[in-house]
């Protein structure tokens, strides 16, 4: 698959790494090259060229950018490279005022979500929430002892879901589908509930699981 990653900070480089090494055409679109200078000598094979050449390269598009800036790096993709595209949308509405008792400052309410107002500002594209959850360390094949941790996803495009369930299976993790976009309000609040532990000085080593009771028929066996 041709994938093209918009960002040059660790979230970008992560996924970029690990979709080239799952096989991945991957080609980095960032507006400043010189700071993946060093990066790209280490990772043959990923090209590091225009937020728009990325975006027209994939099939497949990343925004791993900070929240305020990416309704900013989608224009610059152009909406014509991102229509009818699977957009994995990473980003989380942080503010970037200090932590609260280890609580991030958001710029959205809980009646919005920054996954809204960019598939709103671009309905061409086919928006999917995911790796907005856990630290950049554990994107690519994440292991923990209590097996594979859990994504959680949505967006209004199924196939868009199935594109992203697809790489997220390859990449070691358990899919959860919240639904469509408006689930945002709440998987983006997971950012700041995951770095709790971590700004309270409680490690940043946790991912979320979600549990799953199976379903029994009348003579009390699973049947899922």
């Amino acid at each position: 698959m041709r994938v093209g990653v918009l960002g040059s900070g660790p979230v970008a480089r992560v996924l970029a790494a690990g979709f080239h090494d799952h096989g991945h055409d991957v080609a980095v679109g960032t507006r400043h090259p010189s700071k993946l200078a060093n990066w790209s000598a280490e990772h043959d094979g990923v090209r590091v060229v225009s937020v728009a050449e990325a975006a027209a390269h994939g099939e497949v598009v990343v925004l791993a950018v900070t929240g305020e800036f990416a309704a900013e790096v989608l224009r610059a993709a152009g909406e014509d490279a991102l229509a009818g595209k699977t957009v994995i949308d990473t980003t989380n509405p942080l503010a970037g005022g200090p932590p609260v008792d280890g609580v991030l400052p958001y710029f959205t309410e809980l009646d919005d979500s920054l996954m809204e107002r960019l598939q709103r500002q671009f309905p061409s594209a086919h928006l999917v929430k995911a790796f907005n959850s856990v630290g950049n360390q554990f994107m690519v094949d994440p292991s923990f002892e209590g097996g594979p941790p859990t994504m959680f996803i949505c967006g209004d495009e199924p196939a868009a879901k199935r594109t992203v369930t697809a790489i997220l299976d390859q990449f070691g993790w358990d899919v959860a589908d919240m639904g469509t976009v408006v689930a945002a309000r709440v998987i983006e609040p997971l950012c700041a509930l995951w770095c709790i532990p971590g700004m309270r000085g409680d490690g940043w080593n946790h991912a979320f699981k979600l549990l799953r009771q199976p379903t029994r028929g009348p003579d009390g066996r699973a049947t899922a």
